[in-house]
């Protein structure tokens, strides 16, 4: 029974939380993670500061991190292992401080920010989270979410580089960010 339960535990946590609301709403015909419209996004973090997105062919420049990788994290704070994830992307964010800048993307509606400042305060959170309505049209750029957590790593070009779906081990993550640098 322990293995069993045992098993299924983990393989929750590497395929990830499926929601068919977030399927449903961020969901793009006809469009991959790769294709990008040329739509202008605004995002905000839950301090209000805005962080403007263009599109571009293959990727995206996040404005005020054109010179960084940025890796967009999308993701639902009932999600175990989007909660999972947080200790190793604290990790990535502190050791690549100066390269790298990590932006999670919150793909709940009605969480106000007040609601997601306790939850940064509560799971020690060290990187941006956005909370804003372009959250959802960000997530149909990049093709649609269907399972979270969903990350994707652009170089310091804005070009795209890397995806995964679920949680996947800090190290391979950090090995893609190596390679970019």
């Amino acid at each position: 029974m322990k293995i069993l339960l045992t098993a299924i535990l983990t393989i929750s946590l590497f395929t990830g939380c499926n929601d068919k609301h977030v399927e449903n709403s961020t969901k793009q015909k006809n469009n991959s993670i790769f294709n990008k419209a040329s739509n202008s996004i605004v995002l905000k973090d839950v301090f209000g500061k805005e962080i403007r997105v263009k599109s571009l062919e293959n990727g995206f420049i996040f404005q005020g991190y054109e010179e960084k990788i940025v890796l967009i994290n999308f993701f639902t704070t009932w999600c175990p292992p989007c909660r999972a994830e947080i200790p190793h992307l604290n990790n990535l964010q502190k050791k690549y401080k100066d390269d790298l800048k990590i932006i999670s993307v919150l793909l709940e509606k009605n969480k106000s920010n007040e609601d997601i400042i306790n939850f940064i305060n509560k799971n020690d959170i060290e990187f941006t989270i956005t909370n804003s309505k372009d959250n959802y049209k960000l997530a149909k750029e990049v093709g649609g979410v269907r399972s979270i957590p969903l990350m994707l790593i652009y170089d310091r070009d804005g070009k795209y580089s890397q995806h995964y779906t679920g949680a996947v081990p800090e190290e391979m993550i950090d090995v893609d960010i190596k390679r970019i640098l």
